[in-house]
């Protein structure tokens, strides 16, 4: 049964393309709203494609998953996102398009009310236009904000990075991404951490750290919670790791799991999307292993 969550997901779609012509459905928010789909809720997702081919099969595939499309629009004068990866010793690499439907998403397809959490990650953010957008939405929501930091050069500037989570409750970022907005110097990573965390009142913080796992600074100010991953038999690939551990943390917050908890199982989950190619999986089962152990 799918429930109503109140999460609200702003930002890209697209299609990850691989080095071996393989095209994937990906873009950090829409991953995330994919995921949650599959583990029974029912995220909103705000975002735009093309009048194309690819945009037609998003569409499709969205309503095949069953995803709420209330909010998808339809920008006829762009093209739907397309992103071109490139895998270095298992790690991506990207060549993201510009001037794409997603950079260009329409006022009129935000609602005029939001509650729960509202998220939304960086990449999308890198025109004037959608900043606007996202500034408007944000008058509207009335509920906390959760940023997904997405680094991707030369789409970003530390300066309206950082101006961007001074209303922020919770973020989540990986160790290298941490270190370029804080500077890094003479500090380790929960240091740096902690010191963000105070900087900007956040209610939490996650730093994810690779095949070391990650860790969690909560509400109440205490120890960093830290979690390891299980030992992954077959690596494919590590497009959209983050965005699995992103999801179940998101899901852990809005049921109110303890956070130990939601690490676990959101590095679980994180640890089960690197053995597949892309970032999301059209395998219900897939989800429902993880489900049932929950």
């Amino acid at each position: 049964m799918t429930e109503a969550t109140g999460i609200w997901i702003f930002g890209e779609v697209l299609f990850d393309t691989f080095p071996d012509g393989t095209a994937v459905l990906g873009g950090a928010p829409f991953n995330v709203a994919w995921n949650l789909t599959a583990f029974q809720t029912a995220p909103r997702i705000i975002t735009a494609v093309g009048n194309d081919a690819p945009g037609q099969i998003i569409q499709k595939r969205m309503h095949g998953w069953r995803m709420n499309c209330e909010h998808l629009a339809v920008a006829p004068e762009y093209p739907t996102g397309k992103v071109t990866i490139r895998l270095i010793d298992g790690e991506p690499s990207y060549t993201i398009e510009e001037n794409q439907a997603y950079d260009n998403i329409p006022l009129d397809c935000i609602p005029n009310r939001t509650d729960g959490f509202l998220y939304f990650g960086s990449l999308a953010l890198r025109t004037a236009h959608n900043r606007d957008v996202l500034t408007e939405l944000k008058k509207r929501h009335q509920g906390k904000i959760f940023i997904d930091i997405n680094l991707r050069p030369p789409f970003w500037d530390k300066d309206s990075l950082l101006a961007l989570i001074q209303d922020a409750h919770w973020l989540k970022l990986n160790e290298v991404e941490l270190a370029l907005i804080t500077g890094g110097k003479g500090a380790d990573t929960e240091s740096q951490a902690r010191k963000l965390k105070t900087d900007y009142s956040l209610e939490g913080l996650v730093v994810t750290c690779g095949s070391r796992g990650a860790f969690a600074l909560g509400p109440d100010d205490n120890a960093a919670i830290q979690v390891r991953p299980e030992q992954v038999q077959e690596v494919q690939d590590t497009v959209g790791a983050g965005d699995a551990f992103a999801s179940v943390l998101l899901l852990g917050l809005v049921r109110s799991w303890p956070l130990q908890d939601t690490l676990k199982r959101a590095q679980k989950f994180a640890s089960g999307v690197v053995g597949i190619q892309g970032a999301v999986s059209t395998d219900s089962k897939f989800y429902q292993q993880h489900l049932q152990s929950w």
